[in-house]
């Protein structure tokens, strides 16, 4: 059990970079290996498709994209999320395991309320950085997208917009990852008692726990997650009669006026299949890292009174 305690708290020498490191790694790879899904489940949010791209489900989406668009298309603005997710998450990650580590070593605050509170402070500053890339991100997603680059795309925002478009939707993004974060903590935790009693380094566990908790998050905050493709895209203002839709509450009562409630769920499917893969993806990754910076300073000099440190949890994006 002592080396799953140093494991599962990091060796007091560790660095900021050490999280850093291992939250961007685990980030970029989260965003990247199922972008072409993100991209089927931006589509289908949309609230008044093309009929070339109204989709029947997940497999039709991709299935018609890559034929009438070419596979390229099922990964345009790739590049804004992963110039985006590397400083995001490595910013989240540096922050959760600062201000959780202050909260239960200098102010003895219990270990559930330090990762809840330390999660919560680093999700805004996570989304600080992330929300603009987004919003590149799903404009170029979009059917018949009128940008050629993501530096075309952001430019034209900054010029048409102002900087303000890319924090259109931040409310909503924060209202949303906060309880998708809390959901999915939770999840992730529940799984590793039972899957993982002694909280060892246990890849199968990790990556499992970590798809189980994505699925959960994703389900529970989804109607959120289409309000926020509706203030990031902007794709049907015409017919709103206004210039813009702006803030949380204009868009719920949008996406009801079009489709109802089921508008709250449309591409729900994919965005489970998206977030089961890249959450325990996620999760693996930073796993492997805490693992291995762990072993590699365990292995090198470690103070002859140095004593296992408390168990605690350490939680990705």
């Amino acid at each position: 059990m002592e080396d799953a305690d140093l494991y599962e708290s990091l060796p007091v020498t560790s660095t900021m970079s050490t999280h850093m490191v291992a939250g961007a790694a685990a980030g970029v790879l989260e965003h990247s290996i199922m972008y072409p899904v993100d991209c089927v489940k931006t589509r289908m949010q949309s609230l008044v498709p093309n009929p070339k791209a109204d989709y029947r489900s997940l497999s039709d989406a991709l299935s018609k994209i890559v034929r009438q668009e070419g596979i390229k298309n099922t990964v345009r603005g790739i590049n804004s999320v992963v110039s985006g997710a590397g400083p995001a998450h490595a910013m989240y990650f540096a922050c959760y395991e600062k201000i959780k580590e202050n909260l239960i070593n200098v102010n003895k605050t219990n270990s559930h309320i330090a990762h809840g509170t330390a999660g919560c402070v680093a999700t805004v500053f996570h989304d600080l950085i992330m929300n603009p890339a987004d919003v590149v991100k799903q404009r170029m997603q979009m059917f018949g997208s009128p940008y050629k680059t993501c530096i075309d795309c952001g430019r034209t925002i900054l010029k048409e917009e102002g900087i303000g478009a890319f924090y259109r939707s931040f409310t909503t993004q924060l209202t949303m990852n906060i309880p998708f974060q809390c959901v999915q903590f939770m999840t992730y935790e529940i799984m590793q008692d039972i899957l993982n009693k002694d909280r060892s380094y246990d890849p199968l566990t990790h990556i499992i726990s970590g798809g189980i908790a994505g699925a959960m998050a994703a389900t529970a905050t989804m109607p959120l997650d289409v309000c926020k493709t509706l203030l990031n895209t902007q794709e049907h203002c015409a017919r709103t009669r206004v210039s813009y839709i702006n803030g949380m509450s204009a868009a719920f009562r949008t996406v009801y006026e079009f489709q109802g409630i089921s508008g709250y769920f449309r591409g729900l499917r994919a965005r489970v299949v998206y977030q089961i893969p890249s959450t325990g993806i996620s999760w693996l990754v930073y796993e492997f890292f805490k693992f291995y910076l762990t072993k590699k300073e365990s292995d090198g000099y470690l103070p002859v009174n140095h004593l296992p440190m408390p168990h605690t949890s350490s939680t990705p994006k």
